[in-house]
């Protein structure tokens, strides 16, 4: 059973298994991981709703995505393409090299004073180094938290508070298109404002830009040619693996902690089942490793299985141009490619006809998968039809680590529904409820939600905030986790996620808080009050729109208001902010409790006709918006 549908085949002879035996189900699966110690017992509830899975097992995730393959005589095989559109350098890194430049790294690191438990924040652009600093990191037992590069220096600042890192891992630059941007001034100006400073940052010379060194800094080069190979740490199953900041909340962030264990038991399953990829296969996944998807499924699942997996720097337009992607799949025969409708949209947009990718040679290519946002049925058809492969759209959280639902390639791959991730993958016990919890019909939509425990590969908690996992995730509803999602299960079980019940827009598969953004723009001094919204685009999914309420008395140009708000928030957030949008208005609609009310103003900017909640305080407020945010 699906919800409450019937499914029936492969598919649904081992979702029931995994539902109604998730203990033996899971045992099964752990037998893709060399262990050191093997795992007795498979699931601990004596703290529900705070599970753990394999909690007697001991194993180190590096060498279970590194050493055992050259253990296997597989270390000539490549297992790290990286392929710059931006400089045109293609470089490849054997297994064996791998383990090398890991185990010399991890070493460069236990110098420092790196040891098991420790935290690492690696703050690097789309090079090898960055898968490396993270597999080091793995191998010594120490707790990585990467931070997406395009973050500005009070996000960093902020995680940093969080960590409370030994070490910091960054590169003298990163490069976008024609631009060298300088990293290291961030990375100190973030440690100027935090807490506490770390003992050291390593720093990556990259030939682009050569950063001048400061008191903390340590010459990456420099660390490796001195240090012996560092041995790999055995670790508790249980023992966190990395720290994951999420981008949906204001004030302390909320760092997604994932363990050891469950989480390459997950994600090996999860490439054989879902994604149909087998060891020496290439597979790419085009996103960046700062998020959860480069953390998962450039580094970790391929790496994992034994795959070579592609390491991209750049984006699919501009650099070159869009018939990137297609060369990089020609070039190193990818057989699956998993990547963002926002770039699809963008290809579609400059290549309408798909001529670039004619002239590419794309036949090694099986599926394409699409996930981060929702996929809209337009691109949907005319990727399918122009690459006359199967288009799979399939839906995940920073929280969950690897799919929640998904058609499952590798198992039993299903009819595409357009608008639907398919059905749920083996482990979740997905359903949707209505404001009471009680389980909603076919076809009717509600709170997405997921049954506990959920497998393994999960979130484990919060970083040192169990009571804030349980309060955000796991009290609005007894016995579920909340995903923040909503959406509707139709009759033949397949999911439906229409979008987010919170305040929280996806721009181009990011997850921003428009809380976070208006705090920004509130600090101006000529706003009184402000919301910001995301609004439909067809390149970027959603896009923020920001309204302010002038202080009284104050006179600004509007030209110069939103120049001014929008380096604001560049300057805090970073360019993934994408603000480019702000519109003075005379008032906000608001309920009489003061809650402002954003879903009705989105409808506004979409053009969807929505009843006015009863609860608006003064309904003239919300129409007098109505040519301000009309498409």
């Amino acid at each position: 059973m699906v919800g409450s549908f019937e499914v029936m085949g492969a598919y649904a002879d081992e979702y029931r298994r995994s539902m109604e035996d998730p203990t033996g189900f899971w045992a099964e699966q752990a037998a893709a991981i060399d262990w050191v110690t093997p795992p007795e017992r498979v699931l601990d509830d004596a703290r529900a709703p705070l599970y753990s899975w394999f909690p007697d097992a001991e194993l180190n995730t590096c060498v279970n995505a590194v050493d055992r393959h050259v253990a296997a005589g597989r270390g000539d095989q490549i297992a790290v393409i990286h392929d710059s559109a931006i400089t045109g350098e293609v470089q490849k890194v054997t297994y064996r090299e791998l383990q090398d430049r890991v185990a010399r790294f991890a070493g460069a690191l236990a110098a420092l004073g790196v040891a098991k438990g420790d935290r690492v924040v690696v703050y690097l652009p789309m090079i090898t180094e960055a898968v490396i600093a993270m597999l080091a990191c793995a191998r010594l037992g120490a707790v990585h938290s990467v931070v997406f590069g395009g973050f500005a220096a009070p996000e960093l600042a902020a995680r940093l508070d969080d960590a409370r890192p030994k070490v910091i891992v960054t590169a003298s630059c990163g490069l976008e298109a024609a631009k060298v941007l300088p990293y290291l001034p961030i990375v100190h100006a973030a440690i100027d404002v935090a807490v506490e400073e770390p003992e050291a940052v390593v720093v990556l010379q990259r030939p682009q830009l050569r950063a001048d060194l400061g008191r903390l800094d340590v010459d990456w080069e420099d660390a490796v040619a001195h240090a012996a190979p560092a041995e790999p740490v055995p670790v508790q199953a249980t023992d966190p693996l990395y720290i994951l900041y999420t981008s949906g909340t204001t004030g302390r962030p909320k760092g997604v902690v994932r363990d050891n264990g469950g989480h390459a038991v997950a994600l090996a399953y999860s490439m054989r089942a879902v994604y149909d990829v087998r060891p020496g296969e290439v597979w790419w996944t085009a996103s960046d490793v700062g998020w959860v998807v480069g953390h998962s499924y450039i580094v970790y699942a391929p790496l994992l299985i034994g795959a070579t997996t592609v390491v991209y720097e750049g984006k699919p337009v501009g650099t070159p141009d869009a018939g990137a992607f297609w060369r990089v799949v020609e070039r190193h025969r990818v057989v699956a490619l998993f990547t963002a409708p926002t770039a699809l949209r963008a290809i579609r947009k400059e290549d309408p006809e798909a001529e670039l990718l004619a002239r590419s040679d794309t036949s090694t290519l099986r599926t394409l998968f699409m996930a981060g946002e929702r996929l809209d049925p337009d691109t949907y058809a005319w990727a399918s039809e122009k690459l006359g492969v199967p288009v799979v759209d399939h839906w995940w959280q920073t929280e969950t680590g690897w799919p929640v639902s998904a058609n499952l390639r590798g198992l039993e791959p299903m009819p595409i529904k357009p608008g639907s991730s398919t059905v749920p993958v083996p482990g979740y016990g997905v359903r949707i409820v209505d404001d009471r919890g009680t389980e909603a019909e076919a076809g009717a939509e509600g709170a997405v939600v997921i049954s506990l425990p959920m497998p393994p590969g999960t979130l484990a908690t919060l970083w040192g905030d169990d009571q804030r996992f349980i309060d955000s995730y796991l009290s609005t509803f007894d016995g579920y986790y909340l995903t923040g999602d909503g959406g509707y299960i139709d009759s033949d079980g397949y999911l439906f996620v229409m979008g987010r019940t919170d305040d929280v827009m996806n721009v181009a598969g990011h997850r921003l808080s428009t809380g976070s953004m208006e705090a920004v723009i509130a600090s101006h001094p000529a706003v009184a009050e402000c919301a910001v919204i995301g609004v439909a685009d067809p390149l970027k999914g959603q896009v923020p729109r920001a309204l302010v309420v002038l202080k009284a008395g104050v006179a600004i140009d509007p030209d110069t208001l939103c120049d001014e708000v929008v380096a604001r928030v560049r300057d805090t957030i970073g360019a993934v902010a994408a603000l480019r949008e702000v519109v003075v208005v005379q008032g906000l609609p608001k309920t009489r409790s003061g809650k402002i009310l954003r879903r009705s103003m989105r409808a506004l900017a979409e053009g969807r006709n929505e009843a006015v909640p009863s609860t608006i305080e003064d309904p003239a407020v919300l129409e007098s918006l109505r040519g301000t945010l009309s498409p």
